[in-house]
């Protein structure tokens, strides 16, 4: 690592919008700060702060910024004391981008939603637009690997820079913040388990439609396994008129196993509500609430496959084998719960923001912006 002349000033953008605003709304917040507190431990970081936008006045920001590893600053205070800027939850405006890199600042867009699947769903839908590409120059663009296939060379002829594949952050911190780790955990001993689906059903790469057939699958299998099957952010699609007779031709809401909630955090559902997540993702691998299951010992039903050997996996859309793969935990979780968390802390330490190795890629990162 070649040290510059003087330790950086970094920024990362954040939205902060007005009224109340929560951490777990998604995850680029949660994002926003695991990588503010790795940049904090970076050999050639002098500080760093979120840089706030949106209409959130200062008492909203200090609302919602109370956990901030970070302290934060306004635009106008970013344009003048900063060296670069990483665009996370907001992008910066063309006039205050063009100042900032008159004057050497570099600016880093840092992608970490599927832009090409959210793109193409809105232009083929007519939705409002996500992302817009800015008319300034990027210095490089920063991704994760759930997004090599799908975003990569697509971000790289977008914004005419060098993509960079970063290892995702992830810390226990928000879980720890709210409930004892102690609580946060798998109770064994249920003889029926309840089943939490979470996907957000805003997007074509997370909804609720495999894993309802992966819980029907199982359902079908073997009617003793499963007491319930709470559906997660489906409270307005109850009476969606493809949603709805989707739902009720499934055994397990016509058998009267299914309830169908809001959004609620992972730890108000985890192990309140529900003892196993069930998931499916398309071409977005990478997923807190993956994370959050493996910290607490909760089976995990995934078809993810940046996971290593943690969970049980099933393949692609094959909802039979995820309906297999449900059942082999019921029946095998509790004996094996040790070794089930074992190789999920052994995973979990490789995400953590204080990993040296992750400290290194992102100042190494960071270095090559500056030389480029």
């Amino acid at each position: 690592m070649n040290m510059p002349r003087r330790r950086l000033h970094i920024g990362i953008t954040l939205f902060v919008r007005k009224g109340a605003q929560s951490v777990w709304e998604n995850g680029i917040f949660q994002n926003c700060f695991f990588l503010a507190n790795l940049l904090r431990h970076s050999p050639v970081v002098a500080d760093v702060s979120l840089v706030c936008s949106g209409d959130g006045d200062a008492q909203d920001r200090a609302r919602f910024l109370a956990d901030s590893p970070v302290p934060w600053v306004d635009e106008q205070h970013a344009l003048q004391t900063l060296d670069v800027l990483i665009e996370m939850s907001s992008t910066l405006a063309d006039d205050w981008t063009v100042p900032f890199r008159a004057r050497g600042g570099r600016i880093i867009t840092c992608c970490v939603g599927n832009d090409f699947v959210i793109d193409a769903e809105r232009l083929a839908y007519g939705l409002p637009h996500g992302r817009l590409v800015p008319q300034t120059q990027r210095d490089a663009v920063w991704t994760l690997e759930e997004y090599r296939r799908t975003c990569k060379s697509y971000y790289e002829a977008l914004f005419r820079a060098p993509v960079s594949i970063m290892p995702h952050l992830w810390a226990p911190d928000f879980i720890n913040r709210n409930v004892p780790p102690e609580q946060f955990a798998y109770r064994p001993g249920r003889k029926r388990w309840r089943v939490a689906i979470v996907e957000p059903n805003i997007c074509l790469v997370k909804t609720c439609h495999l894993p309802m057939l992966v819980c029907e699958s199982a359902h079908r299998r073997n009617a003793d396994a499963l007491e319930r099957v709470c559906v997660f952010n489906t409270a307005h699609l109850k009476d969606h008129p493809v949603f709805n007779p989707f739902a009720n031709s499934l055994d397990i809401v016509r058998h009267g196993l299914s309830v169908f909630e809001g959004r609620l955090p992972m730890v108000e559902i985890l192990p309140h509500l529900a003892d196993v997540l069930v998931c499916h993702q398309w071409e977005n691998a990478q997923n807190y609430v993956y994370y959050e299951a493996l910290y607490g010992g909760f089976p995990l039903i995934h078809n993810s496959d940046l996971l290593q050997d943690c969970g049980y996996r099933y393949h692609g859309f094959d909802c039979e084998e995820g309906g297999r793969a449900l059942i082999s935990a019921w029946q095998t979780h509790d004996s094996q719960l040790a070794t089930y968390s074992e190789r999920a802390r052994r995973y979990l330490d490789m995400l953590d923001p204080a990993n040296p190795t992750n400290i290194r890629i992102y100042s190494d990162a960071l270095l090559q912006v500056l030389e480029s």
